[in-house]
């Protein structure tokens, strides 16, 4: 075989070079993963240089060149037959600003879902304590709740002593663990096809309706968004996203319509309940703390108008980063 030397090496380097910057890449990043292109181009490149090495390696004259390729037939052989696990690297700061709101969005009628059935619970509640105020003491979970809210807020604003000195970051740590607690049983219940995250979130819904009804009724609107939304309005999406997490394995458990072995639809959503249900834990912290801090505190401690401001400050953010943060960034396999 005739080969012109400089003609060929002119006109193959390129490839070579651009080859040789693949695996530069894939060498330096371990976890990437290649799209179908880059691997056409990829497979394309590996088996033109392959037959470009057993051209040059007929010519003595080139040993440079020949031991060149080999390298990167080399190095290429061992990326496509590598069979060890690679070890991927896990980015926090990259794992909330992108990979968290991109399984949101990917999942959001779940949420959707999640939030109509809240919503449900919340008229129910709402209805019953407006026709039948008596059954408050079915309806709220907790002792606070079962008092006149004008004389609770006649009281708190009353208050000329901290009740939670010395203890707020106990108190903080009790919320932050009981509604952590609260989610990831909300999301286990999705075990049971559903129907236990279904009624988790429907009572969630109507202890908020019937709280909230109860004190508007009694003329404390202002107290009650002061008190809840610092709070709440982070607390209660964390909620209605474990939710998510739950209906999502709901739905992989019932697969109707859906031919993929269960195995196969439990391993493709594992994921991704994984980082919903932790991404839950970190907005829980956040509201846990907020609620030690700030939501306790009333008039004249901290006016209304700035706690209600807060929360509604809060509620945006978060709106905007579940609806837009990684927009446009590949999400990660």
């Amino acid at each position: 075989m005739i080969v012109d030397l400089q003609r060929f090496l002119a006109g193959e380097r390129p490839f070579w070079t651009e080859f040789e910057k693949m695996l530069d890449r894939l060498e330096a990043e371990p976890e990437l993963r290649m799209t179908l292109p880059q691997l056409q181009l990829f497979h394309h490149l590996y088996e033109r240089t392959a037959a470009d090495l057993a051209k040059i390696t007929t010519l003595s004259s080139e040993p440079e060149t020949r031991r060149y390729l080999e390298n990167l037939v080399a190095r290429a052989y061992g990326e496509i037959h590598e069979t060890r696990e690679k070890q991927r690297r896990f980015f926090p700061l990259k794992w909330f600003s992108q990979t968290l709101p991109q399984t949101f969005r990917r999942h959001v009628r779940a949420f959707y879902l999640s939030v109509a059935i809240t919503l449900v619970g919340c008229a129910f509640g709402g209805l019953a304590i407006a026709f039948d105020p008596d059954a408050k003491p079915v309806l709220m979970p907790f002792s606070h709740l079962l008092a006149d809210p004008a004389k609770r807020v006649a009281e708190e604003e009353k208050a000329t002593h901290d009740r939670l000195a010395g203890f707020k970051t106990t108190f903080s740590v009790e919320l932050m663990t009981h509604n952590t607690k609260v989610s990831i049983f909300t999301l286990a219940l999705g075990m049971t096809w559903g129907v236990g995250t279904i009624i988790m979130l429907f009572y969630n819904g109507v202890i908020l309706g019937a709280v909230a009804v109860d004190y508007i009724h009694a003329g404390q609107t202002k107290f009650l968004l002061g008190w809840l939304m610092p709070h709440g309005v982070v607390e209660i999406p964390a909620i209605l996203i474990a939710g998510q997490a739950g209906l999502l394995l709901a739905l992989a458990l019932i697969g109707r319509g859906s031919r993929v072995p269960l195995k196969t639809r439990l391993r493709e959503i594992s994921g991704d309940i994984v980082t919903l249900i932790f991404g839950v834990g970190v907005l829980l912290v956040w509201a846990g703390f907020i609620e030690a801090f700030l939501s306790q505190y009333h008039e004249p401690v901290i006016p209304y108008e700035a706690k209600i401001a807060f929360g509604a400050i809060e509620l945006i953010l978060l709106s905007l980063f579940l609806a837009k943060s990684g927009t446009g960034k590949k999400p990660e396999s």
